[in-house]
């Protein structure tokens, strides 16, 4: 699969560096981490100490100096070979991100050598019971107790609290002039006071779990606002357009793996002599698959670029495009690859079914599909709004 139209040299070769390391790990050891509890800590290692979890954080602080495109290409590749990281998207993508982006000198100095060599991770709060899609209405909030933060709240779906040395939590203050209330961010430590988190019971199987978590008058130091207290719009999508060319790297690379491995079964499965693949009613869907594929990786691949040529307008139209894509292009690439291989593809050995309920993911995470439609439809094609 040529990738050299359109993109450089470099890119070509950090995908074939990532590729050949996912290699070594594979689908195996993810079912493996998976099944005993464990977390992929040695692949994070591994990731880590070759430069490939901060390839998008600034040079000065141990990053590679690269951006999300460089970001994607590595989670996609992970994903291709098996043995995606999901916390890739919130750590270095989200929370290295926007602390690249807006944070302090101080704050940059103690979380982004640590996010860039993965000695240090970071969740990403945002989700609420009450406020689903809307964001605007995140009760959330941060009030001042002379010059600390109180912040009181839940959120829900929150991946990998129990694993990070903090969270960066989306609450809201009240603007002084206008006394309504605007979104901005905290770094909120593990260990702070009155910051609990309860494990959700998911049918997904990944090593990353959810949690609920509750913030109870948590107190946080002035210097654990994330940026400037005015710009919370600009800081918040500064995190969410990465998560979305990330989720998108994430389906995209889950489909290519399903798609690689229907098509070593199609290859080899004999049945009156022929291999299955052979025929048009299996070979065509999986080449629609592929296809598909490609068009939502040349969409991730506009919108990375966008974004770190720092047009963020662009590049937030262009990421909600590709996560849609991606989303699609994966759900129906794990159905047809479950598809090709009948019985064998619901079963453990091959590895399929429990992609199922992982596509789906990417079709309700970090935005549901249909919100994603209904931007497109308000931003891009200017209909009316519906909500």
């Amino acid at each position: 699969m040529s990738t050299a139209v359109v993109e450089t040299e470099e890119h070509t070769a950090l995908r074939s560096a990532v590729a050949a390391l996912g290699k070594r790990y594979g689908r195996d050891y993810m079912t493996t981490v998976v099944r005993e509890g464990r977390h992929p800590d040695t692949l994070w290692a591994e990731a880590a100490k070759l430069g490939y979890l901060g390839v998008n954080l600034p040079e000065e602080y141990g990053g590679g100096g690269g951006g999300i495109a460089e970001l994607s290409i590595v989670l996609e590749e992970l994903g291709a070979a098996g043995c995606p990281l999901l916390m890739m998207v919130v750590s270095p993508a989200i929370c290295g991100t926007v602390i690249a982006r807006f944070g302090t000198d101080t704050q940059k100095a103690a979380w982004l050598p640590g996010l860039a060599d993965g000695s240090l991770t970071m969740a990403f709060g945002i989700t609420e019971p009450d406020a689903g899609s809307n964001s605007h209405r995140i009760t959330t909030t941060a009030r001042r107790d002379g010059d600390d933060w109180l912040l009181t709240g839940r959120k829900v779906f929150i991946s990998g609290v129990d694993i990070a040395d903090a969270t960066l939590v989306v609450g809201r203050t009240e603007d002084a002039r206008t006394g309504r209330l605007k979104p901005c961010l905290f770094i909120v430590p593990r260990d702070t006071p009155g910051f609990r988190r309860a494990q959700i019971d998911m049918e997904l199987q990944a090593p990353e779990k959810q949690f609920e978590l509750v913030l109870d008058d948590v107190r946080l130091p002035s210097e654990a606002l994330v940026g400037d207290e005015d710009a919370g719009l600009l800081q918040l999508f500064a995190g969410l357009n990465p998560e979305r060319v990330m989720t998108a790297a994430f389906a995209v690379g889950m489909g290519r793996y399903a798609v690689n491995r229907a098509v070593e079964y199609a290859k080899e499965r004999t049945v009156w002599k022929t291999p299955v693949g052979a025929h048009q009613a299996v070979a065509h869907p999986l080449a629609q698959a592929h296809i598909e594929l490609e068009l939502a990786r040349l969409m991730m691949q506009k919108a990375a670029r966008l974004y770190d040529d720092g047009d963020d307008l662009g590049a937030g139209e262009a990421a909600n495009m590709a996560k849609y894509a991606a989303a699609e292009a994966c759900v129906k690439a794990v159905d047809q690859a479950v598809h090709t291989l009948g019985g064998n593809g619901l079963t453990r050995e091959y590895g399929l079914a429990s992609l199922i309920t992982a596509a789906r993911v990417a079709r309700i995470a970090p935005v549901s599909r249909e919100m994603i439609l209904n931007f497109v439809s308000h931003q891009s094609l200017g209909l009316p709004k519906s909500y």
